[in-house]
């Protein structure tokens, strides 16, 4: 057998043994942490479905967001959501556009969404810090404040889903099975 071919037999059986013993050192895996239990798990599972599944018990109505958006908002979607140093909340053209102007009215589709991107990431400083019943107050203020609810209406877990926000015919829902 020529030189060659007996270096390359040594090399494939060297990376054969190689790989073998890698895989039986990490077969249990790397043995880090432990394993989520579901009170863990629990904390992060606040997701909320188009339809209203998962929404938290409580409610609020605008009158209570606004004080609450004058006090934790304000400072970057400025006075009345109209903008700042963060996007514009209220208002905005009728049609949102790639160049800008997606504001709740003209581009979200669903309220629920709102409740749970202000619940999950607001305020920028300190997300996941306020209640339930602040989430739905300053719910219930932005979409007063675009004329999609009236002033005097409180929302909660059953009105919320029910408000039908303009451009929602304007979305594909990729797997509407799953909802």
């Amino acid at each position: 057998m020529s030189m060659r071919k007996v270096s390359m037999r040594k090399l494939a059986l060297g990376a054969v043994v190689a790989t073998s013993a890698w895989g039986l050192a990490f077969a249990d895996g790397p043995k880090l942490g432990k394993p989520i239990s579901p009170s863990d798990l629990s904390a992060w599972d606040i997701n909320v479905l188009p339809d209203g599944t998962n929404l938290p018990p409580g409610s609020g109505k605008a009158a209570d967001g606004a004080k609450i958006f004058a006090e934790k908002c304000a400072l970057c979607h400025g006075d009345n959501g109209k903008g700042g140093i963060a996007g514009e909340l209220i208002g905005g053209p009728p049609k949102a556009s790639l160049d800008g102007g997606k504001t709740i009215a003209n581009f979200w589709p669903a309220s629920t969404t709102l409740f749970d991107y202000i619940r999950r990431a607001m305020p920028y400083n300190a997300p996941r810090s306020l209640s339930d019943q602040e989430v739905y107050a300053l719910t219930a203020y932005l979409l007063a404040a675009n004329k999609l609810i009236g002033e005097g209406e409180e929302i909660d877990a059953k009105s919320l889903p029910k408000v039908q926000m303009p451009n929602r015919d304007n979305f594909i829902i990729r797997f509407p099975d799953r909802i």
